[in-house]
Formats: C-alpha cells, structure tokens, sequence
C-alpha cells in the first residue's frame, strides 16, 4: 500500500512538472501599468525593465532585491542608462531577500503610491512563483507577467517547480 502511494506521489509530481514546464510563459501581454517591477538575480531582468521605462509602459520601476551597496549611478553606468532616468523614475529596493519578500516589498511600494496594476518581469521559469507570491501579497493588484526568456536546464526547473509546489502547499496550510 505505501509503494502505491509513493508512486502515486511520484507520478502526480511528474506530470505536475510536465505542465509546469510546457506552460511557462513565454511572451510578455501588452498593456500599461502604473508600475514594473524588476527582481533581480537573472541576465535580461534589468535590462528589460529599463526598455519598460523608455518605452513609458510605466510612470517607475522597483528594482526589488538590490545589494545594499548598490547606488542609482552605479545602475546607470552598468545597464547604460541616463542618470536622469534612473534618478527620476526606479526605485532600489534593498530589503527582499528572496521571492516572497520580494513580493512583500513589491507590494508595499505599490500601496504607498496609490498604483493598481504592476508588470512584474522576472525569468520565465521564475515566474508562476513570483506571480503567486505578488498575488498573495497584493491580492487587489492588476499583474500583467513580463517574462524574460531562457534555457533553463532540467536542474533548475526541478528545483523551481519543487519550490512553487511547496510554496503552494504551505500557502494552503495558511502560511
């Protein structure tokens, strides 16, 4: 009886897995927003966020996750962007240190301005997660996703759907 329910497990993760990968999003919705948010820690992230801002697809951008060490000047010379852009319209946030603070910290800067929607740009394989945790965080938000595209390898999308899995389940529990 336990081997069947192991393999029970085994083959619901499985196919939860399959779907997951085969239904990333791929491409970004159109439409403005009050708001980007970027979360770092992946190649195109910031890059697409700063094309967001000169396309005025939104007023300014959260840059959530950013070392504390980081300055606006130092985001300007690296991404190659005007000071006056980066000082007029993007936002460092330094305190999230993972998804769901990102989320946390995401939120927060959109009440504190009054915005209703956001367009979260995050890596493809990165983004059923932070979708769900911006969601949680903000539930009355507008979400349009803006993933940025990639060739994640078997490794990382087992971890990532390991963590939304978890995530979600934890989320059930109330947590």
């Amino acid at each position: 009886m336990l081997i069947r329910f192991l393999s029970f497990l085994l083959l619901a993760w499985l196919a939860g897995f399959v779907i997951f990968a085969v239904t990333l999003p791929r491409h970004p919705k159109p439409g403005i927003t009050d708001g980007v948010v970027v979360l770092t820690g992946g190649a195109g992230r910031l890059e697409r966020g700063f094309t967001l801002l000169r396309q005025k697809q939104a007023r300014r951008m959260l840059v959530s996750g950013v070392d504390r060490r980081v300055r606006p000047h130092e985001l300007a010379v690296e991404y190659r962007v005007p000071d006056a852009l980066v000082n007029c319209c993007v936002d460092l946030g330094q305190e999230a240190v993972d998804t769901r603070s990102n989320a946390d910290e995401t939120a927060e800067w959109a009440r504190a301005r009054g915005y209703r929607s956001l367009r979260l740009v995050t890596t493809d394989w990165h983004m059923p997660r932070s979708h769900f945790e911006l969601r949680r965080a903000a539930p009355g938000l507008t979400i349009i996703v803006d993933p940025v595209r990639s060739e994640p390898g078997l490794f990382a999308l087992t971890r990532e759907y390991s963590k939304y899995l978890l995530r979600r389940v934890v989320a059930l529990a109330g947590y």
